[in-house]
């Protein structure tokens, strides 16, 4: 007989997560955010090397088709805003695969954002207001460069520490062979095991200016220290926990096939299957999205931290074990 039919969360917990989702949608309506529904199934899915999609075969008008479960409601929330929708937000279940854990569920909720004509600076202002709603006694903002963080923490540069160095830095951490890995998948392994467990301990820390390799769907700048391209994105940690992950979103059609094209030579060169590409997507940059910002931020660790759990689990009906 099953024993374990309840929910991962208590009765009271579900309750105390039902309020604070309707502080979330208070928040949104007094700034003139349209809350937005969009299908978890498409045709494309998220090329990102480090992201695991799920996919399934269903029978459509079109016959028997490949649908990929959405990472994130991007994709369809990009659409939303060429079709000229304003300012947008939506609370979406969202799907990665082999992602289990405190930190993490197969089946999640992403509360995601766009703010057409908003700066990176007044996304990370407005960010930095909505986890304050839900943790009110959090401490002072601090904001840090990506490469001042590997300077301060681990005494190099990651944007020019030759590669052989970062290699045996990052095996040296990890406890791993790194001989043949890539330079990103080096510095992803140290922000993670040396950096990211020190940020958010007193307060909301803000990391901007990511290596450029790493800018997703986001737009790129010149740092303005030697001039290196960087990514137009950061990310808010509390407590050590990446809590938000938010872009100058890039509106080039052209740019952005390119690095969908690139991230799948990616995947197929680490044995990975190739994602398919969101055509749709592409078709909408090209008939124009507006200029803005864009914010992913996950609202279950958000909840977990305002309510004083230690899982995620612990603030979701039916965690993956359970359901």
């Amino acid at each position: 007989m099953v024993d374990d039919w309840q929910p991962s969360a208590t009765i009271e917990t579900l309750r105390e997560r039902a309020r604070l989702l309707n502080e979330v949608r208070r928040f949104f309506a007094e700034r003139g955010v349209l809350e937005v529904e969009t299908p978890v199934l498409g045709h494309g899915g998220s090329t990102d090397i480090h992201l695991d999609s799920l996919s399934l075969t269903a029978t459509t008008p079109e016959g028997r088709e490949s649908l990929w479960l959405q990472t994130s409601p991007e994709f369809h929330m990009k659409r939303l805003l060429a079709a000229g929708s304003g300012p947008i937000f939506q609370l979406a279940r969202s799907f990665r695969d082999g992602e289990v854990g405190r930190r993490h569920n197969l089946e999640f909720t992403m509360l995601e954002w766009y703010r057409p004509g908003f700066s990176l600076l007044d996304l990370i202002d407005e960010t930095e207001a909505l986890i304050r709603l839900l943790l009110p006694t959090l401490g002072p903002r601090r904001q840090r460069r990506y490469r001042e963080l590997f300077r301060e923490r681990l005494a190099i540069d990651p944007f020019t520490e030759p590669l052989p160095k970062l290699r045996r830095l990052a095996g040296e951490y990890g406890g791993l062979d790194m001989g043949d890995s890539l330079r990103d998948d080096c510095l992803d392994l140290l922000m993670s095991v040396a950096i990211e467990p020190l940020l958010g301990t007193d307060g909301l820390d803000v990391v901007v200016d990511y290596p450029a390799s790493q800018a997703a769907l986001a737009r790129k700048h010149r740092d303005t220290e030697d001039g290196a391209w960087v990514a137009s994105r950061f990310e808010v940690y509390v407590q050590t926990l990446e809590l938000a992950n938010g872009y100058d979103e890039l509106t080039d059609s052209e740019e952005q096939a390119v690095r969908f094209a690139e991230d799948n030579a990616r995947r197929r060169g680490l044995g990975k299957p190739e994602v398919g590409i969101d055509r749709r997507l592409l078709a909408a940059l090209t008939a124009g999205m507006p200029e803005g910002c864009g914010v992913a931020l996950g609202i279950d660790r958000l909840i977990q931290l305002a309510l004083g759990k230690t899982s995620v689990a612990d603030v979701m009906a039916f965690a993956t074990q359970r359901c």
